[in-house]
């Protein structure tokens, strides 16, 4: 095969030619070094490469040999609870290589080519398969079991196929069609940059409970959706990412850290392997794939991570799964894209980003759905897809914000304002929305309470009329106010700090599940129409704010899952308290 030769290098941009052979997208081997390039554009024999290493040293005259393939990676068993760099090398395997310090040219399989899996044939000899069917299983781990579908091409009657322990690279099934015969193996490759296929997306309606009150209750996200969590430095983008990876309703969770600061991701591997998941007793790392590439690691590689952990996550999901995928964050992507771009000298778009800034993020976004999976079995998986975006100084009308905003369905706007005051999650309740929310609002009437929408509705109402009694405040004081208002200023402010704050480090408060949250509204809304009941029947507004149950209210967070009966307790007394004040200072009825 013709070698090429390096005549330009800009950082992590090599430029070479006699590379007529190659084309766009192709894997090519940079330098003696073999350093991981993607050639990005082609000019009749002049390839432009983006390197995905360290290119300190290389100069021109080295050559370049391209591997004929695009960028793909290996989807199979072994890769549940590992972590990855943003080409799919294990990063546990070239530390042990190369130390605590990754060094250049060092590269490993992305999937262990020693280990033996159990594998079993839920298809038998004679059977036809199609692209996408399921042919056995192996439990990867006490969580998941990984079923190995016939990867694209490779359909046809079953002529052998036998239970056993085998590699990722042994035979465990032939196939025939049309004389032509193919061997299949555990593992299978896949260009990052194509989508895979399915039969048909379908409408999300079923919500991925993430045991966030404010999200579950006032932003919630569908399966199959897509999210978006802009916030300036500081506001708890990754505390809810890490939240949401840690308890959203998904069998698999995928977690892309995208040119973030290494002691976050380092956070996910200390915490994740300690957390039990309530809902299997097993550890949170058995159902979730890490793809690290750091704030120091090349910054090409950060545009790589991205579509490593999207087809991972659609691998998932083929098998019918519901997978989530948190990507953290997209705007160190969108920096990638522009180094890149304006090393290869191309026009700029605005704020430097380029021109076809959108046209990538939609790309992106558009890979999340529910679906009908390829192959004759017809499962159902979701994939949703939640992007953290850090806009400089917090301000969303910049290009990446935007493009982002115009794809995804959910805005949850994080507040600078919010978590200075210490409230997280910093979720500002009157700029984020849900396009979900109609949908979601049927499922939530049916499987939690008749009054769920109506109570979420109300509560939303109270706290947008906050907003409008908090200037007249701010103007002339909080005593010129109706004692009905003021009332309503108590009640909003429970809902913020008793209902909407929710304490991440708490054993208790850092989950609460749908039934928890309604009860939780449905106590704090009791509260508004009892006290208003006592006004108007004379009772004084600070007897009524002074009540002993107003405490239990408070700490009404902390009641754990399974106590879910003390709320009824609490109701009778406040229904109680009241009464007695009523009774004893209420205006004489004649």
């Amino acid at each position: 095969m013709k070698v090429g030769k390096i005549i330009k290098v800009s950082g992590p941009l090599v430029v070479a030619e006699g590379m007529e052979n190659a084309n766009v997208y192709d894997v090519v081997e940079v330098s003696e070094n073999k350093l991981i390039g993607e050639i990005i554009e082609m000019r009749e024999d002049r390839a432009s490469i983006q390197v995905y290493e360290e290119t300190t040293g290389i100069g021109p005259g080295e050559p370049v040999r391209t591997t004929g393939q695009p960028l793909s990676i290996e989807l199979g068993p072994g890769l549940i609870a590992e972590m990855f760099d943003g080409i799919q090398r294990p990063l546990e395997e070239l530390k042990d290589q190369s130390g605590d310090f990754l060094l250049r040219g060092f590269s490993a399989p992305s999937l262990n080519r020693e280990r033996k899996w159990g594998f079993k044939p839920t298809v038998k000899a004679g059977d036809t398969v199609e692209d996408g069917d399921i042919i056995g299983v192996v439990q990867e781990t006490p969580i998941v079991e990984h079923r190995i579908m016939v990867p694209k091409g490779m359909a046809g009657t079953v002529k052998s196929i036998q239970e056993g322990e085998y590699t990722v690279t042994d035979t465990v099934c032939t196939t025939e069609k049309d004389g032509v015969k193919h061997e299949l193996t555990m593992m299978q490759k896949w260009p990052v940059r194509h989508g895979r296929p399915y039969k048909k997306k379908l409408d999300p309606v079923t919500p991925l409970v993430t045991g966030q009150r404010v999200i579950d209750t006032f932003f919630p996200v569908a399966k199959g959706g897509t999210a978006a969590i802009p916030g300036p430095f500081g506001s708890g983008k990754t505390v809810v990412q890490h939240q949401l990876a840690k308890w959203a309703d998904a069998e698999i969770v995928v977690y892309v850290g995208c040119g973030e600061r290494g002691n976050e991701m380092t956070d996910v591997l200390m915490e994740f392997p300690e957390i039990i998941d309530p809902k299997t007793g097993e550890s949170l790392m058995q159902r979730t794939v890490l793809i690290a590439n750091t704030s120091n690691m090349p910054v090409a590689a950060r545009e790589a991570s991205i579509y490593t952990g999207i087809t991972i996550a659609e691998y998932f999901r083929d098998m019918g799964y519901s997978v989530a995928m948190m990507a953290d964050s997209t705007s160190r992507w969108a920096e990638a894209l522009r180094e890149m771009s304006g090393r290869l000298e191309e026009m700029p778009g605005d704020e430097g980003y380029p021109a076809y800034l959108a046209s990538r993020i939609s790309d992106f976004y558009e890979r999340a759905g529910k679906v009908i999976t390829i192959g004759a079995q017809d499962r159902e998986g979701s994939l949703t897809v939640i992007g953290a975006v850090s806009p400089p100084g917090g301000d969303i009308s910049e290009p990446v914000s935007q493009s982002t905003l115009r794809n995804v369905k959910v805005f949850w706007g994080l507040d600078y304002a919010l978590s200075y005051a210490r409230h997280f999650p910093a979720i500002n309740w009157l700029n984020s929305y849900s396009l979900y929310q109609a949908k979601l609002d049927q499922y939530m009437d049916q499987a939690v309470h008749s009054d769920y929408s109506a109570h979420r509705i109300r509560a939303m109402a109270l706290l947008q009329e906050e907003s409008g009694l908090q200037e007249i405040v701010r103007l002339v004081g909080r005593d010129s106010l109706s004692e009905a208002d003021q009332l309503k200023l108590e009640v909003t402010k429970s809902l913020r700090e008793d209902f909407l704050q929710q304490n991440a480090f708490h054993d208790v408060d850092t989950y609460c599940s749908l039934e928890k949250g309604y009860r939780m509204l449905s106590l704090i809304l009791s509260f508004y129409d009892h006290a208003q009941k006592g006004l108007a029947e004379g009772v004084y507004l600070n007897e009524l704010l002074d009540m002993p149950v107003r405490e239990r209210i408070t700490r009404a967070k902390n009641i754990p899952e399974d106590e879910l009966g003390t709320f009824d307790d609490i109701l009778a007394e406040l229904e109680a308290q009241v009464g007695e004040r009523i009774e004893k200072g209420g205006l004489v009825r004649a």
